[in-house]
């Protein structure tokens, strides 16, 4: 694979990024965490599901196996379906995971066409990998041939002017504030019209 082949990049964002393993569902914390996200007290929750209040402390405890019977009114309580309660929040969902980088501090990776910037390195098992690059390329035969990879792409022109050379398309140019969003499969490559070298952001996806 060529150093100018921004798939590279894509290996270098995965490489700490294993397979998250699934914890088993705690369906108690799962009743809970439902009640509080909608603001009810255990009193009003179980009124709502039409339960004794003692009934549904000791689910959320732990304490006793809802029948199928308790798990219709405790879903029609908190207003889901039944097989909502025995579904986990989403990966990722509410964890508080950020990360802020700093103009000029996202790692660089330079190749004879592009130059890259990637950021918000330092958070793994990202599901898009944002990065600036500066163009460096003038001419399409620069390229050794089409840039493609897994996943889609937006890209969004930050300063100067850039031809998008696409593999089903007529070659488009772009100027500050212009975006395109496409398949990465398909062959595309960016050259630099201005006379100084454009630079965009490109966000890719990973999954």
């Amino acid at each position: 694979m060529s150093d100018r082949d921004p798939r590279s990049l894509i290996r270098i964002a995965r490489a700490d990024g294993g397979a998250a393993v699934a914890e088993p569902l705690d369906l108690g914390q799962r009743v809970r965490g439902l009640r509080k996200d909608l603001g009810l007290t255990l009193e009003q929750a179980a009124r709502q599901a039409g339960l004794a209040r003692s009934t549904l402390s000791k689910i959320e405890n732990g304490q006793m196996s809802p029948t199928y019977d308790a798990l219709k009114k405790l879903a029609t309580g908190l207003a889901i379906s039944v097989p909502q309660l025995f579904t986990p929040p989403a990966a990722g969902q509410a964890t508080g995971r950020w990360v802020v980088t700093r103009a000029g501090e996202g790692a660089r990776h330079a190749t004879t066409t592009y130059e890259h910037e990637l950021l918000a390195e330092g958070l793994s098992r990202k599901q898009m990998l944002p990065y600036r690059a500066r163009i460096r390329a003038r001419r399409m035969e620069e390229f050794d041939g089409w840039v493609r990879h897994d996943g889609e792409e937006f890209l969004y022109v930050l300063t100067g002017v850039i031809r998008l050379y696409t593999e089903f398309y007529e070659p488009v140019e772009m100027r500050r504030g212009d975006s395109a969003y496409y398949d990465g499969a398909m062959g595309h490559n960016v050259v630099s019209v201005s006379p100084e070298d454009a630079t965009i952001l490109w966000v890719t996806s990973l999954v």
